[in-house]
C-alpha cells in the first residue's frame, strides 16, 4: 500500500492516541471526518493497522515483576521450534517472545505479581519445558523509555 502525508499523520496520530474519535482525529489531521474515516478503514483493511488496544500499567495492577529470559533450545528443527512456540503462547506471564540470532534461540518478556512467583514459573514451566538446553534472566530494574509501535515522524 502506498501512504501518502495524510496516511502518516493517521498513523501518527493513532499511534500516539489510539483512543481519538474519528472527528477528533479528522481535526487533528486536516480532514473531515467522512474522508478520515474512509482512510482510516482502507488502513484496517490493508493490515497497516492491526488492531487496537489499551495500554495498562502494570505496577497499578499489581504486577511489580518484569524479567527478560534468554532461551537456548537443544534443537532448532523446524518442527521442535513450533512447539516451544506453541507452548510459549499457552503462558500468560510471557508477555512477548522473539525468535532470535546470536546466543539464545528465544528471547521472552514475562511479567508477574511477585519474585516467588516468576522463580516457580521458570523453575516449574520454562526450564522443565522440553527442548530447553538453558535459560539466562535478566530482571528489569526500571523502564528506561516504552514507546511500543514505529518511529513515525
Amino acid at each position: 500500500m502506498d501512504l501518502d502525508a495524510t496516511d502518516w499523520k493517521i498513523l501518527r496520530e493513532l499511534q500516539r492516541h489510539g483512543k481519538l474519535t474519528n472527528v477528533g482525529l479528522a481535526s487533528r489531521v486536516g480532514l473531515s471526518p467522512p474522508p478520515c474515516l474512509r482512510r482510516v478503514r482502507s488502513l484496517e483493511r490493508a493490515g497497516v493497522i492491526a488492531g487496537y488496544r489499551a495500554l495498562l500499567d502494570a505496577t497499578a495492577l499489581g504486577f511489580e515483576v518484569t524479567l527478560f529470559a534468554f532461551v537456548g533450545l537443544k534443537s532448532q528443527a523446524e518442527a521442535e521450534l513450533r512447539a516451544f512456540t506453541g507452548r510459549v503462547a499457552q503462558w500468560p506471564m510471557v508477555r512477548e517472545a522473539y525468535a532470535i540470532s546470536g546466543e539464545a534461540d528465544f528471547l521472552l518478556k514475562l511479567v508477574a505479581r511477585d519474585l516467588p512467583s516468576l522463580q516457580t514459573f521458570i523453575i516449574r514451566d520454562l526450564t522443565a519445558a522440553p527442548n530447553v538446553e538453558n535459560v539466562k534472566t535478566s530482571l528489569m530494574l526500571r523502564m528506561a523509555k516504552y514507546e511500543p509501535g514505529v518511529p513515525i515522524p
